[in-house]
């Protein structure tokens, strides 16, 4: 079923042959529109955002719920729309969800925005629906909005932002452009953040320098953030951000211009900023990710799973800490790109 999957489906990698090398890999659901976030549901089911603002419901038979009602507007606007979506950790009591979205200002500005919401028990819409975080100056145009939304395991929420395609505003911690932002649960911020009580800064930054931050997992043994972002004409990075770390850009990158030329200086490494765990040139036009560690393929335990846009591809990452020691490709014969990639419940591997 995987050769010949059309755009808009999920697919799931369901059993390992770990003698052969062989994946079994089935097709879902079909007919989305450009899906882009999943998380599963207690009873397996997954829900699904699709970029044009739709948020639904799709179970193991490949049945699609309509687009739930009370769903933000979003700004549907280049790569712009419904982004991320991620349960509360505490679901099955408070039914309570997270989606990450690009909004439009009055002026036709856009930004990346997290909302919270509560899905009725019958599962029809979303009620008490409440913007969390905006991000700020809104001065997007359509592209590089990110975005993540996840859970550290001490509680806070992490949201990963774009640059709105100002670079230079990714070094400016007077705002939140080309940032990670670390909340509380309930959209507060948490006395801890590095920059709390600097006059110049936001209060809600955690790491910055970032360009478009549209894949992050928590590791599963050290509970620390990873992320992987969108470099220019080369230079798609992996980054383990911590509390205060500048990851460089525009001041430093592993790839050049569109056009050809350098970006800055042409510097790879500077003194003050964090290098990136791993780079890609050419670029693997990173989607989402997700540390592996479930059974149904023990010999992925630990490995990092990502979905690469330009790769057609799920990237296999085995780590020896937190160094990458080997690379693989899976699913290239689909000849698609992989938006996001996620462990489901069952411990099958599952695509957008």
């Amino acid at each position: 079923a995987a050769l010949g999957v059309a755009p808009g489906a999920v697919i799931a990698a369901e059993t390992f042959d770990s003698q052969h090398g062989k994946i079994k890999v089935e097709t879902v659901a079909e007919g989305m529109s450009s899906p882009w976030g999943i998380d599963f549901l207690p009873d397996g089911r997954m829900i699904v955002t699709e970029k044009a603002g739709y948020l639904r419901i799709v179970d193991k038979n490949g049945n699609r719920s309509e687009a739930l009602p009370g769903v933000p507007r979003v700004g549907y606007v280049g790569q712009g729309g419904l982004l991320d979506v991620m349960l509360h950790p505490d679901f099955a009591q408070n039914r309570l969800l997270f989606l990450t979205f690009s909004e439009q200002s009055p002026d036709g500005r856009l930004y990346t925005a997290m909302m919270r919401g509560k899905l009725r028990a019958d599962d029809s819409q979303l009620d008490e629906v409440r913007v969390l975080f905006r991000q700020s100056p809104k001065v997007g145009g359509g592209r590089h909005f990110g975005s993540r939304v996840l859970v550290a395991p001490n509680g806070n929420l992490f949201v990963t932002l774009g640059d709105l395609g100002n670079r230079n505003l990714s070094q400016d911690l007077s705002g939140h452009v080309g940032k990670v932002v670390r909340l509380t649960i309930d959209g507060g911020i948490p006395k801890d953040n590095p920059f709390v009580g600097e006059s110049n800064a936001q209060p809600e930054i955690w790491s910055y320098g970032h360009r478009n931050i549209q894949g992050a997992d928590i590791h599963p043994g050290t509970g620390k953030l990873w992320t992987i972002e969108h470099g220019p004409r080369g230079g798609d990075e992996i980054n383990i951000p911590a509390a205060g770390a500048n990851h460089g850009w525009p001041l430093v990158s592993h790839g050049i211009e569109y056009s050809g030329g350098q970006i800055g200086d042409g510097k790879k490494f500077m003194d003050g900023v964090v290098p990136p765990v791993m780079t890609w040139s050419p670029v693997i036009a990173p989607g989402g990710m997700t540390f592996y560690n479930a059974d149904m393929f023990p010999a992925w335990k630990g490995n990092l799973l990502i979905g690469g846009l330009r790769a057609g591809a799920i990237v296999r990452l085995e780590l020896n800490g937190e160094t990458v020691v080997k690379e693989e490709r899976l699913l290239r014969q689909m000849g698609n790109r992989i938006r996001d990639v996620a462990v489901g419940p069952d411990g099958a591997v599952y695509a957008l």
